[in-house]
């Protein structure tokens, strides 16, 4: 295959893979929004209503390391098409939830349903992420990786190459958190016009037809490659990706210690309507979405994809940590209409939580190998989902013990974790492959 034809091809596959996960998240934020209104119309408690999502949080560490193998041994678009079958398998059992049964039938059966969303939504994260860094090595011949390069030559190739990755990365992740946003106004129309029922009919409905897309489009067996033999090589991950791992716990820790329930409740007791604070939370991550994918115009590019954005990740991961711990201060303090300045301050903070996670999101693919890239995306985003569910339950906990004000501490205590752990990044792919040599 010439270049120009692998290249053409590289590239249709990313926009496919990114088009089917499009589809994913917008009805997954709708989802969401569905249970939240749903249930909050029924009366559940906002601590109640958190713990209707920990199952969901918890499935996806699971998710994540099995679904990387899996992906690994059977192929990525194999994988990608049985996230999408499990999520249209989830919105049909909580679609059969009566009005008639009793509360803890209820909640029991929504905690199990939205555990198999939660498995659905890593799978498919995992494989979609996987994508982007085989069809890009696939297209333009692996330049990012971390093979040696003898020339200067090469170093402009490998800078070229990791500039592209950056870009197809931050696009791919910012417009999917553009499209969560838009789920969340999805949902409340839906829940509005159709009901609870019939809106999780139509969502499954329109997953079919991405699956199908799926399933015609691209080749079954991409991705495929020897997979781990035991649970020892399956964790046995470069310096790298085992440090941003432990870094990305904290960092979306810290974001869902105030966004679950923390901020919603906070609004909702100062005067917010709940459709005030339910579209304050959509543009909030549609924002989110936007400015990760300007990220690359935000970050200064290195010839070898690492000597700028590592340090970059450290100083963005710093500011952000600052941030929360001022907005708890002012609280603290009695300062007026906290009303109106957290909710502006937790704008700014969208801005430096998106940058630094479009880093993170380059930076697991830069320090991924290209044989096993599923199986370090999904070691990577078990760490995600283990942060989410970290935050999950602080949110309601610390909300209980010390109102925002404490579930902003938690945020910045969470986000200094997160900075000293980026101290010890490699910056180097010469450190990489030493720690790897013997894998």
């Amino acid at each position: 295959m010439s270049s120009s034809t692998a290249a053409a091809t590289g590239t249709r596959n990313y926009l496919i893979v990114t088009f089917a996960y499009w589809g994913f998240t917008l009805t997954d934020g709708a989802l969401r929004m569905l249970v939240l209104l749903h249930f909050f119309r029924l009366g559940y408690s906002p601590f109640t209503l958190a713990f209707l999502f920990l199952l969901y949080e918890a499935a996806g560490i699971a998710a994540n390391l099995i679904g990387g193998w899996l992906a690994t041994r059977f192929g990525i678009a194999r994988m990608l098409a049985v996230g999408l079958s499990t999520q249209i398998i989830g919105f049909l059992l909580l679609s059969a939830v009566s009005p008639g049964w009793g509360a803890a039938l209820s909640v029991a059966w929504v905690v199990a349903a939205q555990g198999i969303c939660g498995v659905a939504k890593d799978l498919t994260k995992t494989a979609s992420k996987s994508a982007i860094k085989l069809t890009h090595d696939a297209a333009f011949g692996g330049a990012a990786d971390s093979r040696p390069r003898a020339s200067p030559s090469g170093d402009g190739a490998r800078g070229e190459a990791s500039g592209r990755l950056f870009r197809w990365v931050a696009f791919f992740t910012g417009s999917k958190n553009a499209m969560k946003g838009l789920g969340f106004f999805l949902g409340g129309l839906l829940l509005e016009a159709f009901g609870f029922r019939a809106a999780l009919w139509l969502m499954a409905a329109a997953l079919a037809a991405v699956l199908a897309g799926v399933l015609l489009s691209l080749p079954p067996m991409m991705g495929k490659a020897r997979a781990s033999r035991s649970a020892r090589e399956l964790f046995a991950k470069n310096r790298g990706v085992n440090l941003l791992a432990a870094a990305r716990v904290f960092l979306f820790g810290a974001r869902d210690v105030w966004f679950v329930v923390g901020l919603p409740v906070f609004l909702y007791a100062n005067g917010w309507s709940f459709a005030m604070v339910g579209g304050f939370l959509a543009v909030w991550t549609i924002g989110y979405g936007v400015i990760q994918a300007s990220a690359p115009a935000l970050v200064r590019r290195s010839p070898d994809g690492l000597a700028s954005e590592v340090p970059a990740a450290r100083a963005w991961s710093l500011a952000l940590a600052l941030l929360p711990l001022a907005l708890a201060g002012l609280m603290l303090a009695g300062a007026p209409r906290p009303d109106l300045y957290v909710p502006l301050g937790l704008c700014a903070f969208g801005v430096l939580f998106a940058v630094n996670s479009s880093v993170h999101s380059y930076l697991v693919l830069a320090y991924a190998g290209s044989e096993k890239a599923a199986e370090d995306v999904g070691f990577y985003y078990a760490a995600n989902a283990a942060g989410r569910f970290l935050g999950t339950l602080l949110s309601g906990l610390l909300y209980l013990w010390g109102g925002l004000a404490a579930c902003l501490l938690g945020a910045a205590a969470m986000l200094l974790g997160c900075w000293t752990i980026s101290l010890a990044f490699p910056a180097r792919r010469a450190d990489i492959r030493s720690y790897t040599s013997g894998r």
